[in-house]
This record gives C-alpha cells, structure tokens and sequence, in this order.
C-alpha cells in the first residue's frame, strides 16, 4: 500500500491530512499532558519527547512504514492529535490503526469515534483492506471499551508484545474489524458520520 499522493480525509466533525514537522507549535496546546501517554509506547508531552514523536512518525511515512495523520476538530479549526496507519501488508490487504492520542478536550466529544470512521471508510473502501487491526496496551481499559464500542471483535493478548516506556514489555490486546462487517458498522455504529445514509 503506497501513498504517493497526501491523502486528506473529512467527515462531518473530523478532517485528517498529512502530519508534518511544522505540526509541532499548534500540538504542542494538547500534547503537554502527561496524562495523555500513560499507555501509549512513547511520550509527547513534552517539548524533547514530542519533536522526538513528529520525527518518528514522519520516518516512518518517508520508510513506507507508517502514514502519520494529524486529527482536526472541525468545530473548532484546533489540532487535537494524532493517528497513523502502520503494519501496512499489501498482499495480505490488512493494516492496523494506532499511534492515537487525542488532547482531553477533545476526549468523549466523538472527535476519535469521526477520526475511526474516515480511517475505517478509506481502509475498506479505498485501499481495499480485508482486515484492519486496532491493538492497546492491556492496561488501557478505556480504549479497550472504546474499540469495543466501535464495533471490533476482541481477539486476545499477546504476552510481552512490545517494548514500551520505561523500559518494560507491555501486554498487547488486539481487536479487528473485517470487510464483511464494515458495511453494518457505517450503517450503524458510524451512522451520524456516513454521508450515503
């Protein structure tokens, strides 16, 4: 799966475009919170740790491993976070959303939820993905419910999966969504999103 043109994605409530290292000064409002990286593999709430974070993202994109996105709240024009597509295996027509963080202003507003549905839509309607993959650390309860409540299937743990802060191995849960439930998921799930309905 290349990208060899920006994709920019928009719904009612969540416009996503290309990150770019000129992000930093307008992310920086909603990454300094500590908070915010409590379960995610590396921090950004601080200025080191969050140039640290652009400049992974953007190699990864240079690599063709990683598509990094910033998510824009279009109420309010503001940059909230950001989210990539990575683990992008072509042949086998699957990839995996991540690298999520959304500031805490923008948390319960449905900003995230927006964000799924045009990464989802493009993923199955677009790229022609037959599985997407959506994995959190075990500890993270509350992305667990959300994914739960977007309609993946929870599928196990893997022990030990990846390195994380501080040095530790963390516990991965993964969860997944296939082309066949997809079509449910837009009529129900992301109805208020779904421009066909």
């Amino acid at each position: 799966m290349e990208f060899t043109t920006p994709v920019v994605l928009e719904n009612s409530r969540a416009r996503l475009r290309p990150l770019e290292a000129s992000d930093f000064e307008a992310l920086k409002s909603v990454a300094f919170d500590p908070n915010l990286w409590e379960h995610i593999l590396t921090r950004g709430d601080d200025a080191v740790s969050l140039a640290a974070y652009l400049a992974a993202a953007l190699q990864g994109r240079q690599q063709q491993q990683r598509y990094p996105f910033v998510i824009i709240d279009r109420r309010t024009g503001q940059l909230a976070g950001s989210t990539s597509y990575y683990n992008m295996v072509a042949e086998d027509q699957r990839l995996s959303i991540g690298y999520t963080w959304v500031g805490s202003a923008f948390q319960r507003t449905g900003l995230n939820r927006a964000a799924k549905h045009l990464l989802l839509s493009y993923a199955f309607e677009e790229l022609g993905c037959e599985r997407v993959e959506l994995e959190t650390d075990a500890r993270n309860h509350k992305s667990q419910q959300a994914m739960r409540r977007m309609g993946a299937t929870e599928e196990g743990t893997l022990r030990s999966h990846r390195p994380t802060q501080g040095g530790r191995r963390r516990d991965t849960v993964i969860f997944s969504i296939l082309r066949p439930e997809w079509t449910e998921l837009g009529r129900t799930v992301f109805a208020e999103f779904d421009a066909r309905g």
